[in-house]
């Protein structure tokens, strides 16, 4: 059964599976081309007829994952003009007053789709909530500082798409006074960085977070350092008309060289202090604090200021690091000799190691590198941010994902709870391995269900005093108090940074 509705743009004709009606590849802005791809995002361009929005719309400029993370994950972008683009799913196009959630994907601000099976928003449209998956600009079109361009221009994306949002969602059956914005990784980091930009105030009630941060922001001119670097490397002047008539493909290596230059070479006099330190020593293209739209570094405007403050969901998964570490063969570099060379590279005195190891006297020094970066890079600002919300009086609800996969050593890792909260397991056994715990599943889905419907997931709100956090595991753990406090403060007291 087809189904049409009129967006801005033009109408749009979607498809009915099991119930539920999906709008794809919907676009939201102008295409970015040419030069236009370091402007601020344009208003759509109008279409006639009725325009199919049954499949997946292209992603922006982007190079695969490396291969031990692609053989866990997945990921086949397709390219094309119209990337930004948005996805709906709706249990109800005549419907009214339904809860929206607009769900941002990460990838470390360089790689991501809205079109991953384990971003399905179908499964939360069946019971009961719109849901809008993203795509915005990636990597230097989004936020290369390239000099008399727009900065920040992704993140200006997500904001047009929440605009959008809000004019249209009423034709999917949505409340557009009801938005919960939601992401993962580069895509919770965003979710925090829209709390702190006052362009986005008022365009969603909630925000959830997921294992993000809200510290990975660079200087703007450390950041137009390593646009320079990338003008040399395609030996262009850098400018956006110079960027802009370069070919896609050219564009492409060049980001991916940077990045490697970077890994391999990460002098903060090449390329600014703040870019080596707020890329958190895995991402190359970020935000950058442009005295506008972030005036300071996100963590810090939300922990400051009290109109910065709402509802929240967020938390962080238990073995975060093991991700990036040991599907790589990383750990084989880390040993007891190198841990101590490792760890001030991540901003942490080594002496934060002795309360992991006290902790854990089987483990690697591989696993106790993993366990402090987690905390640093995830777990503090999380508990920060929510310590805040609650201090000013807004509900913060804290959780940790603790269910551990054998697959890759990966244990609780990043990216892990995210086939959970969609209740899209079966698209995941690569990296859940075959047989994940439906009942998990089924627990966490509806606990976003319940915050995005009316902002309490089930659980005791979390305070300084009180740090009630729920551990997701199989069997349920539930509410604890505090989970691994001692190395939590251990890494605050070991910051260098």
């Amino acid at each position: 059964m087809e189904t049409i509705v009129s967006v801005t743009g033009g109408r749009i004709r979607g498809v009915t599976e099991s119930g539920v009606r999906a709008f794809l590849g919907v676009p939201y802005a102008a295409a970015p081309v040419g030069p236009a791809r370091f402007d601020l995002p344009r208003p759509v361009t109008a279409w006639s007829g009725v325009r199919d929005a049954v499949t997946f719309g292209p992603s922006c400029l982007q190079s695969r994952y490396p291969a031990p993370i692609e053989a866990l994950i997945g990921h086949e972008p397709t390219f094309g003009d119209e990337y930004l683009n948005l996805n709906v799913w709706t249990p109800d196009p005549g419907g009214s007053g339904l809860p929206v959630m607009v769900w941002i994907h990460g990838g470390a601000y360089v790689r991501g789709s809205n079109a991953l099976p384990i971003y399905d928003g179908g499964t939360f449209a069946r019971d009961g909530v719109v849901t809008v998956s993203i795509n915005y600009r990636l990597g230097l079109s989004g936020f290369a500082a390239v000099p008399g361009a727009p900065l920040n221009r992704g993140i200006h994306d997500q904001i047009a798409a929440l605009h959008w949002v809000r004019e249209n969602i009423t034709a999917f059956g949505g409340d557009p006074g009801n938005v919960t914005v939601f992401g993962e990784s580069a895509g919770g980091m965003s979710v925090v960085n829209l709390i702190a930009a006052p362009a986005a105030r008022g365009l969603f009630r909630r925000a959830i977070v997921q294992s993000a941060n809200g510290s990975g922001i660079a200087e703007a001119d450390d950041a137009r350092l390593v646009a320079l670097r990338l003008a040399e490397k395609l030996d262009i002047e850098p400018t956006a008309t110079a960027f802009g008539e370069v070919s896609t493909e050219r564009l492409q290596a060049a980001q991916d060289g940077i990045a490697l230059d970077l890994m391999m070479n990460p002098d903060p006099e090449r390329w600014g202090a703040t870019v080596i330190g707020g890329g958190l020593g895995i991402m190359s293209f970020f935000p950058v604090i442009d005295g506008d739209l972030l005036t300071g570094r996100p963590i810090d405007l939300v922990t400051s200021q009290p109109d910065r403050a709402l509802p929240l969901l967020i938390g962080w998964n238990r073995d975060e690091f093991r991700f990036f570490t040991f599907p790589a063969g990383l750990d084989a570099g880390i040993t007891d000799t190198t841990l101590p060379l490792v760890l001030p590279r991540y901003g942490l005195d080594p002496k934060v190691v002795e309360t992991y190891a006290a902790n854990r006297p089987e483990a690697s020094a591989a696993d106790l590198f993993a366990a402090a970066a987690s905390d640093l890079i995830f777990r503090d600002d999380a508990t920060r941010i929510a310590e805040y919300v609650a201090a000013r009086g807004e509900p913060a609800y804290v959780y940790e994902f603790a269910w551990a996969s054998e697959v890759a050593k990966l244990g609780a890792g990043h990216v892990m709870e995210i086939p959970f909260v969609f209740d899209r397991l079966d698209a995941a056994h690569r990296f859940t391995g075959p047989t994940p715990p439906q009942p998990l599943a089924d627990e966490m889905h509806a606990a976003w269900v319940r915050f995005a419907t009316h902002g309490d997931p089930g659980w005791s709100r979390y305070s300084a005093a009180d740090p009630k956090t729920r551990v997701f595991d199989h069997p349920d753990v539930g509410l604890a108090a505090d989970p691994r406090g001692d190395e939590l403060r251990a890494v605050r007291a070991a910051r260098l940074r």
